[in-house]
């Protein structure tokens, strides 16, 4: 079983421990590392996004993040977001590759698979641009079924059209926009 640490509102960790089950149902305050993978090609920004697997316990089957996942009771953020990238998609990063881009936070309840889900975390965004060949990725069968290359613009359009293939959170993509704003040469 998981445990995640409880957190207040700016993503410090209160002592207390919770299950991934607990924190799902009742909508305790955990949280959670995102990894953005971008590239530049053609002069537009294009981004990695990974498809969730069917089984998925929430938004199975929808276009996300390239890499999340939740930071385990007890570890640190950035090693946990080097993990995700390992475990979902195959990638060996080292903490120094992937650059800080903020925090948002996650919240919402819906229901899938016949569950309600109670969702309350605080993310932590980070920014990798290595390159990345999408034949050599290793996706993890039980989180990911496909990884695919999109322009930012056309990921965004889809969100204003809240097309439900896409399930990437708003405040990721207003933390990667903010990062390539100050990043830009």
């Amino acid at each position: 079983m998981e445990y995640f640490d409880v957190v207040d509102e700016t993503g410090k960790p209160t002592g207390q421990i919770v299950s991934r089950d607990e924190a799902h149902k009742y909508g305790i305050a955990h949280r959670t590392a995102h990894v953005w993978i971008i590239r530049k090609k053609e002069g537009r920004v294009q981004v990695l996004l990974q498809k969730r697997a069917d089984e998925k316990d929430s938004f199975p089957g929808c276009w996300d993040t390239s890499s999340a996942g939740h930071i385990p009771a007890g570890s640190e953020i950035r090693p946990s977001a080097v993990r995700e990238l390992k475990e979902e998609l195959g990638i060996d990063a080292n903490e120094n590759q992937l650059k800080e881009a903020g925090m948002f936070r996650i919240r919402f309840t819906e229901t899938f698979h016949n569950q309600i889900f109670d969702d309350n975390e605080i993310a932590f965004v980070f920014i990798y641009e290595e390159p990345v060949d999408l034949s050599a990725l290793t996706l993890q069968k039980e989180e990911v079924s496909d990884a695919k290359w999109f322009d930012l613009a056309t990921l965004t359009k889809h969100l204003e059209e809240n097309d439900p293939a896409f399930c990437v959170d708003p405040g990721g993509v207003a933390c990667l926009k903010a990062y390539l704003k100050g990043n830009a040469s």
